[in-house]
């Protein structure tokens, strides 16, 4: 189903025995067809009824009020007014990893629970980093062109191998941890900046390094921080120009991560290549301005899709319902 409409109210038919329900579920950017029929008949076992609304809309702030639960899209922005205005509010799920445009904060002040989907996504984010890395410096899109036209010359074809190069990580959480073991597998030199250090990669050869330091030696660099207030504009104007000439980035977390104004202006000197994914959640105005650099590559949102993932999302974001239901709240971020 698609979700055309502002605001759709079901009434839930399945009860699973839980010894507490939910009175209303505010559904906020999710459509049916995100999640499969069986999770779905799950979740009307958790509530008494549930409410499909578009983000910032009004039809949302209506069903505020008397909302215990609210179920939330990824990049669905949660601040201190809507908590205000949930005075039910027990608990908030996220159909995600990233959960910085939630104020935790202040929903923690308030003992409101919030859960998100540690984890489910790791190998596939993971992988697309090493692939979409692979894809530039091998030169791929322009072999299959190539083939695709019959021409099956090689000449003026170019290309570098991660081998040997220093590949760097900023933020060695599940996702970059996974990263720097792909990397070490290609024989990179991998290195890392995260506020705590890591013993058990270290010991496997992932070097720390102070993070101007690691962004200034980086033949790739990969960004895994998660959005808050601490990480927002990481990648600064000063931070972009230590890159080395030829430095490959790719982020595949939230733009807010970087300076996009001082990008833009290093990407027109043509020396390095930026990757990103989150254009789902950009403003049109630096898509169209980062779109016009050729060492720009733009994705949709497609690093966590993959079929083993989705199993995995709707599998954590069920249970992450139940444990709160059950007493025993799990992957907690409030």
């Amino acid at each position: 189903m698609i979700l055309k409409q502002l605001c759709i109210v079901k009434k839930s038919k399945n009860n699973h025995n839980l010894m507490n329900k939910f009175k209303k579920a505010v559904i906020v950017g999710i459509k049916e067809s995100f999640l499969d029929a069986e999770s779905w008949q799950k979740i009307d076992g958790f509530v008494d009824s549930k409410v499909f609304v578009l983000p910032d809309s009004t039809e949302m702030t209506d069903n505020l009020s008397d909302a215990d639960c609210l179920l939330l899209n990824f990049g669905v922005r949660i601040g201190k007014e809507d908590i205000d205005k949930a005075p039910r509010l027990k608990y908030i799920g996220v159909l995600a990893t990233a959960y910085g445009k939630i104020d935790i904060e202040y929903a923690k002040e308030k003992g409101v629970i919030v859960s998100n989907l540690a984890g489910y996504s790791t190998n596939a984010v993971a992988e697309f980093v090493l692939a979409a890395v692979l894809g530039h410096i091998r030169q791929l899109e322009e072999g299959k062109r190539r083939g695709k036209q019959g021409n099956y010359s090689e000449a003026g074809m170019a290309a570098t191998e991660i081998r040997d190069k220093v590949f760097g990580i900023i933020g060695l959480g599940r996702i970059g941890g996974r990263v720097a073991e792909l990397a070490l597998g290609f024989g990179a030199y991998v290195r890392f900046f995260d506020k705590i250090r890591k013993p058990e990669l270290e010991a496997r050869g992932v070097k720390y390094e102070e993070a101007d330091e690691l962004i200034s030696q980086a033949d790739f660099l990969s960004l895994h921080l998660p959005q808050n207030k601490e990480t927002e504009g990481f990648l600064n104007a000063q931070r972009i120009q230590l890159l080395k000439s030829g430095a490959v980035v790719i982020n595949t977390a939230p733009a807010e991560l970087v300076d996009i104004n001082a990008l833009a202006e290093r990407l027109a000197k043509g020396d390095i290549t930026f990757i990103l994914d989150h254009s789902d959640e950009m403003r049109k105005e630096d898509l169209e301005r980062l779109s016009k650099y050729q060492n720009c590559i733009i994705y949709p949102p497609i690093a966590y899709i993959t079929a083993e993932a989705r199993i995995a999302k709707q599998r954590i974001f069920l249970k992450n319902i139940e444990g709160f239901l059950k007493g025993s709240p799990i992957n907690t971020v409030s």
